[in-house]
């Protein structure tokens, strides 16, 4: 049989997360000799991840600068992908979501006319400035791309308006919720002890287009409901990016009903979903990933490029603004009605069978085989 060579990029601890399904499905098949390149778009986060599901890097570029700036990180990663690309000589590049490492690898692949798929395709807030810059960075990955792998049929939709051939358009379901599936059965300890009886809040905060005031608002925003509320422990794994660590420790810290820490590993991290009441977030995983273990999310950005969740009444945009936080986390708190209609179990991601209709569908286009 003949086999094709397939790089397969990530660089984020979502990325790894996402992708992880991905790389085991293709590994299992003969046709496929996979090598996956980490440009540790994010270190230690990623690495944690890929340990958790055994996959160990062929190509590590350890890109990662402290603080590092868009510029300097875009142009660093497009040279050294460059070069991988051109030692590695793949057939196809893969790569997930919208990160500069995604961004990157689809434009190093086309200057190398190498054919790029696009995992978790066809996201879209129509705003290029908004969430900045992975919108912007989707777009370009999309316009380069010649498998589309969409998660849903909105998705799709956003692609099919933008032009793109409906037959490289391929609704799949979101990998996010495979890799869920793998992980919510294990036996995962505690990684953050709660006094019994507390209601969990889980915070997580880091978006770029928050940073300044807005951040500085959700974080008063919770201070205000620990001090309100002695019922609640809120609990924030805080990114290190120090945009967000030094106002998250200066503002939180301290707080006897605020538990501060360092990022979990993604199993732990699981777990503490699953020991949360409510969520309250700016990433695109957990709005993904939450609604599937049945647990209220307030979204703290003023837009969604995952519209789904919303539509089902599961996820809900607040923005990050103080008031708004402050009124809707104590809705959901008091009134059992209004978190019950949240609190549904409902996943529109998909089904745990994205990667494999992935493989599927890069079988039959690579090697003519169903």
């Amino acid at each position: 049989m003949e086999t094709k060579k397939i790089l397969i990029a990530i660089g984020t601890r979502p990325e790894a997360i996402k992708m992880a399904p991905v790389v085991l499905a293709l590994k299992q098949q003969p046709w496929a000799q996979v090598r996956v390149l980490a440009t540790a778009q994010h270190r230690q986060m990623l690495d944690q991840v890929l340990q958790v599901f055994g996959i160990v890097p062929d190509i590590d570029l350890d890109i990662m600068r402290p603080n590092q700036a868009l510029p300097e990180l875009t142009a660093r990663l497009l040279l050294k992908l460059d070069e991988v690309l051109a030692a590695e000589k793949p057939d196809i590049v893969l790569a997930q979501g919208d990160t500069t490492t995604v961004m990157t690898m689809a434009l190093a692949s086309f200057y190398r006319r190498v054919p790029f798929g696009h995992v978790e395709a066809g996201l879209r807030t129509g705003d290029i400035d908004n969430p900045f810059p992975e919108e912007m960075n989707r777009v370009v990955a999309g316009n380069l791309s010649r498998w589309h792998f969409a998660p849903t049929q909105s998705s799709r939709a956003n692609l099919l308006r933008e032009g793109f051939d409906d037959a490289n358009v391929h609704v799949t379901g979101n990998t996010v919720i495979d890799a869920l599936m793998q992980a919510v059965d294990r036996d995962i300890p505690e990684a953050v002890p709660v006094e019994a009886g507390k209601r969990v809040v889980l915070v997580t905060a880091h978006r770029r287009e928050n940073f300044g005031a807005p951040f500085e608002e959700v974080c008063r925003a919770i201070h205000h409901l620990a001090e309100q509320r002695e019922d609640v422990q809120f609990v924030y794994p805080v990114h290190p990016n120090p945009n967000v660590a030094e106002v998250a420790r200066r503002v939180l810290g301290g707080h006897p009903r605020i538990t501060l820490c360092d990022p979990l590993d993604y199993l732990p991290f699981v777990g503490m979903m699953k020991r949360a009441e409510i969520i309250l977030t700016d990433s695109g995983g957990v709005q993904e990933e939450a609604p599937a273990l049945g647990r209220p999310v307030l979204v703290l950005r003023n837009e969604t490029e995952r519209p789904e969740a919303v539509d089902a009444g599961v996820v809900k945009l607040i923005g990050p603004h103080h008031d708004r936080i402050v009124e809707e986390l104590t809705r959901l708190l008091d009134d059992k009605a209004a978190y019950q209609a949240m609190a549904k179990g409902v996943s529109p991601y998909g089904d745990g069978h994205a990667s494999q209709r992935i493989v599927d569908i890069l079988k039959r286009d690579l090697i003519g085989e169903p």
